[in-house]
């Protein structure tokens, strides 16, 4: 059984570190209902820092499981205006956000995957304003986890169940440097300095391109936007106040150029996608789409991801993390891609972040369309890297730097 101080510790950490929430700022959590106990301690610790009012949207994958089964599609494909004007809302007061994700991997695997294409489709379009308002760095935002009993024996079917969660948190908690005897604000200063320090050495090379290559079979070129911007660690507001839009994190990410992706890439991790574990999967790029792709299970839900509208079958993200790094060395798969995503080199299909290109933040879409960003509802992380992995920068003068070797950094 996890302690109360050390959840007291986290729940903290997401509000200080991760969301770094303002005196007088309205806060927004998304949460599943198993976790309202870590819950409770966040909106108190909220509160102490000085928040307006805090507001938990709860949910309740059962439950939404039980309406995927029997609920018509065209039900499912129609988001209530009320929805829509709760998160206008949110953008017009200012909200920071934090969100809980502790989804059970595999749920929706015996959903039919038009019902839950339908509803994505449907909540994305419906609330594209919110997820541009975030993306685009407009407010605070944060991603952490907390064990579900649900997901906790997925990753550790052997183990009874008060085991298997109390595992799982033994293992986020590392994750996110939360211990009994250490200060894990402090640590995150000190980590966020070590990825800034990453992010400045990339920015000064000014890549024209990446070539990755490992013995499973991934030979891929990305080639990066014009003026683009490495970050990885806190980033900040377009008001200027800092954040962690991630915890954990390890990456130092990019921009692609949407049209300049060529090559085969081969996962080397489960992606857990719309509730279904897809396995063994490869895509292929020719001019930035996806052209061709497989996978030995689910390849329907990855037929999902690539169709979901026209920039979802093209990169917006390359991440570089080492092999040799904590989560990845924890040796645990958490089939949840924050965590995954943390151990291993990947990409993203979907939509591209706008602070990774100079003055994109205040760029609108038709001036990031023009450069080279791209643009989709979607945003999914697949990973990708590997204990041999070969990345080969090409500089814009034609030089070639070693980046990664052995599955690495090389400087």
């Amino acid at each position: 059984m996890i302690n109360e101080n050390l959840l007291r510790k986290y729940a903290k950490l997401a509000v200080f570190t991760g969301a770094n929430l303002q005196k007088g700022q309205p806060l927004m959590i998304n949460a599943n209902i198993e976790t309202k106990d870590f819950v409770r301690l966040m909106v108190e610790e909220a509160y102490k820092a000085g928040s307006s009012n805090v507001t938990v949207r709860w949910s309740d994958e059962f439950v939404s499981h039980t309406a995927y089964t029997y609920e018509s599609l065209e039900t499912l494909g129609t988001i209530p205006q009320y929805i829509v004007n709760t998160f206008d809302h949110f953008i017009e007061k200012g909200y920071a956000l934090i969100s809980i994700h502790a989804a059970t991997p595999g749920l929706m695997a015996d959903i039919d995957p038009n019902k839950l294409q339908t509803a994505a489709v449907a909540s994305m379009t419906a609330l594209k304003g919110w997820r541009e308002h975030t993306m685009g760095n407009r407010t605070q935002w944060c991603v952490v986890s907390v064990p579900t009993l649900g997901w906790a024996k997925k990753v550790f079917p052997e183990a009874s169940d008060t085991e298997a969660v109390d595992r799982l948190w033994d293992a986020i908690l590392a994750a996110v440097r939360v211990r009994e005897d250490n200060d894990p604000v402090a640590e995150w200063e000190e980590h966020n300095k070590t990825l800034s320090k990453h992010n400045e050495q990339l920015n000064t090379y000014n890549f024209k391109s990446l070539h990755f290559k490992n013995g499973l079979g991934t030979d891929l070129v990305v080639e990066l936007v014009k003026d683009h911007v490495w970050a990885g660690g806190n980033d900040d507001t377009t008001k200027g106040v800092a954040f962690n839009p991630n915890m954990p994190t390890e990456e130092n990410f990019c921009m692609p150029y949407k049209f300049g992706v060529n090559g085969k890439v081969y996962a080397t991790k489960p992606l857990n996608y719309q509730g279904k574990l897809i396995k063994d999967f490869w895509i292929e790029f020719k001019d930035g789409k996806a052209v061709a792709y497989d996978a030995k299970e689910e390849k329907e839900a990855l037929a999902n991801l690539i169709n979901f509208d026209e920039g979802s079958s093209y990169l917006g993200e390359v991440a570089l993390i080492s092999h040799d790094s904590p989560i990845s060395n924890s040796g645990i798969l958490f089939l949840n891609t924050l965590f995954d995503e943390n151990a291993s080199c990947h990409l993203a299909l979907g939509r591209a972040y706008p602070m990774n290109v100079k003055g994109g933040p205040s760029m609108t879409q038709e001036e990031l369309d023009k450069i080279g960003s791209n643009n989709s509802m979607e945003h999914e992380d697949f990973m990708f890297g590997s204990s041999d992995m070969s990345i080969i920068g090409t500089t814009q003068d034609g030089q070639e730097v070693v980046v990664f070797k052995d599955g690495n950094f090389a400087f």
